[in-house]
């Protein structure tokens, strides 16, 4: 049984919301329909809503991605890491590397995950202790252009680990950003950055197994329902998350996981 349109909308709105916010959209994902009996949503229909959080990033940071990608081509024609920009491009680059490895590589692993509700709620605890534990060890003085590609490999191994559902990418990404020093706003909009390549890649892969399945244009409606509310909503989420470090902490996240991810346990261990 497929999800219908009234369904597809709220899975999209939550996918928007709960991508950028250090939540874990995917544990959502999962959840929230094991929780009201909904029919579980599709790897496809998963993929199409994160593609609409994708087109929410690039049009907020557009003009990051842009300069980031002529700074890239000018490192490459003058063979030079000299420019900021230049370096912040590559180091975006190598961090992508972990998450595509390891999801290739443990692929069947990761996907079983999405079938188990109560997996998810331990992993939120998880997602909660990254985000108090990071707030409580991280400097906060690094700017953008301070982000190496050490700094690379560090966040960008956090974000290939929120593959599980219930780990949140952009908490365990922004978490890492901070252990290594970044400012938390900072963190967060590299955070963003860093997951134009990876859900881009996982994106075109998973939109070829659509196309290529059988009567799989029959539910686009559903899928252009999701990706429309996950873009706009996620769009909506970035401004706002980035307002809000400015001046907060990630304590309230923190304490959100912790009490979603008891619910969650206590649901099953009852049902």
């Amino acid at each position: 049984m497929e999800i219908n349109i009234w369904q597809a909308l709220f899975l999209g709105a939550l996918q928007g919301a709960t991508e950028f916010l250090p939540v874990s959209s995917s544990g959502h994902l999962v959840v929230v329909p094991w929780l009201l009996g909904w029919p579980r949503p599709t790897l496809t229909f998963d993929t199409m809503v994160h593609w609409g959080t994708l087109l929410a990033v690039v049009v907020v940071f557009w003009k990051d991605l842009w300069t980031l990608f002529l700074a890239a081509l000018r490192s490459i024609r003058d063979r030079s890491l000299q420019e900021p920009e230049a370096r912040v491009a590559w180091s975006i680059v190598i961090g992508s590397i972990p998450a595509a490895v390891i999801g290739y590589l443990f692929e069947d692993f990761f996907t079983s995950l999405f079938k188990a509700p109560m997996a998810v709620g331990g992993f939120l605890l998880v997602t909660a202790a990254l985000l108090a534990l990071s707030e409580w060890v991280g400097r906060r003085t690094r700017g953008l252009q301070s982000v190496g590609f050490v700094d690379a490999l560090v966040i960008g191994t956090a974000q290939a680990f929120a593959i599980i559902p219930g780990i949140s990418r952009s908490g365990s990404t922004i978490a890492a950003g901070l252990v290594q020093g970044l400012e938390r706003e900072t963190a967060a909009r590299y955070s963003f950055l860093l997951a134009v390549p990876v859900i881009f890649g996982a994106g075109l892969l998973k939109l070829k197994h659509f196309l290529a399945t059988p009567g799989a244009m029959s539910h686009a409606s559903v899928m252009l329902v999701g990706f429309v509310a996950a873009a706009i909503v996620g769009y909506l989420a970035i401004r706002g998350l980035l307002n809000y470090l400015k001046t907060r902490t990630l304590y309230i996240f923190s304490v959100y996981c912790t009490f979603a991810g008891l619910f969650v346990l206590l649901v099953g261990f009852l049902r």
